[in-house]
């Protein structure tokens, strides 16, 4: 008689989410509360205007993780309801585990911490980083592993962005440093951990079909389309959000336009290939994160989208090679050519920015 195999890996799965959302509910019946409602009309108009300038931005951010972002995964043909369906599961779960930590560290005020929109979209910005660094062990790693991978990451996350944004006073309304480069090193961290044998040769079910690129191209017109809000929804509403937007969208633009010309020059048959667009185009998003509010001359923001991009493409052609080669770094959607390249350059792109400007600029 045959032995039936052992159910436990299955059921650790359920078991942990089962008690990560037990204790979930049990905290935000104890702690979590409303604002009282007001009475007066100035502080509900005041709350309606908050409302109905953020939402439209969170809905925009909601469209890129959850169906953008889960789309650009799925170039590995036998992975691509696992690459949709994890990249759900960890936005909730980081989403409510951020929320947690940062109602306990920021918002626990006289035994109560007091939940709105603007701290729902903060906790949110801190899943982002969990969902860029999957990129870099995508389809090596089970969903317990990935789950861990998250518990741990949320918290160092919230530490670094303190030290970054509070203690050295750094201006990044985009997360270009304090997520896409912390993301991007904390995943190839973690792969480097697990992977730190021998150079494994290209698995067959890693090789993208047509299909599986069709599907990875249309998760990337998607994030190009709502990538202005993600940058501008933090900006202080007005002339500041305005220059995020505009400056986002000239320079995604432009890195579009340069990745195809890299590319197609790269190429031995002069033809574009996919993997550089679906990672270049979107390279001018992450540079331009950190200066996209600030006052700068328009030709800036075009002039980093294309260096951004440039920078991608030949990180795909030739740096990730060495890496693998040299360093035995395994990354599967080449995290760092899309985040950790173009999030240095535009972090030396806003010392710039700030040294050119003049002091009498606010």
């Amino acid at each position: 008689m045959a032995v039936p195999p052992s159910t436990y890996p299955q059921r650790l799965l359920p078991l942990f989410l089962g008690l990560f959302q037990g204790a979930l509910l049990l905290f935000f019946a104890l702690l979590v509360t409303y604002d009282e409602p007001s009475a007066q009309a100035e502080d509900t108009n005041l709350v309606a205007n908050q409302v109905y300038s953020i939402f439209p931005f969170f809905q925009d951010i909601q469209v890129m993780l959850v169906v953008g972002l889960g789309l650009l995964l799925t170039f590995l043909p036998r992975y691509g309801f696992s690459a949709l369906t994890h990249n759900f599961l960890l936005l909730n779960f980081s989403m409510q585990w951020a929320l947690v930590l940062q109602g306990l560290l920021h918002h626990f005020h006289h035994g109560q911490i007091h939940l709105d929109l603007h701290k729902l979209l903060i906790s949110e910005f801190a899943a982002v980083t969990v969902l860029i660094s999957v990129g870099a062990i995508l389809g090596r790693a089970s969903p317990c592993q990935l789950l861990v991978m998250a518990t741990c990451e949320i918290p160092i996350y919230l530490a670094t962005e303190w030290v970054i944004v509070t203690c050295l006073g750094v201006l990044d309304v985009g997360g270009t440093i304090t997520i896409h480069i912390f993301s991007c090193y904390f995943g190839l961290g973690v792969s480097k951990a697990l992977f730190r044998a021998a150079q494994q040769p290209l698995h067959p079910k890693e090789t993208p079909t047509p299909s599986s690129d069709l599907m990875s191209l249309v998760g990337t017109l998607i994030l190009w389309v709502f990538w202005p809000s993600f940058v501008a929804v933090l900006c202080q509403p007005g002339d500041a959000q305005h220059r995020a937007i505009l400056n986002t969208l000239l320079a995604m633009s432009a890195s579009a336009i340069t990745t195809v010309v890299v590319s197609s020059l790269l190429e031995r048959d002069g033809k574009l290939s996919l993997g550089h667009l679906q990672n270049g185009s979107l390279a001018g998003g992450v540079a331009i994160g950190v200066v996209a509010d600030m006052p700068m001359p328009p030709v800036a923001a075009p002039a980093l989208g294309s260096l951004s991009a440039m920078v991608c493409v030949l990180g795909f052609r030739f740096l990730t090679p060495l890496l693998k080669r040299k360093l035995t770094l395994h990354d599967q959607c080449g995290i760092h050519n899309l985040h950790g390249l173009p999030g240095i350059l535009g972090a030396a792109a806003s010392v710039m920015a700030v040294l050119v400007t003049s002091k009498d600029t606010s």
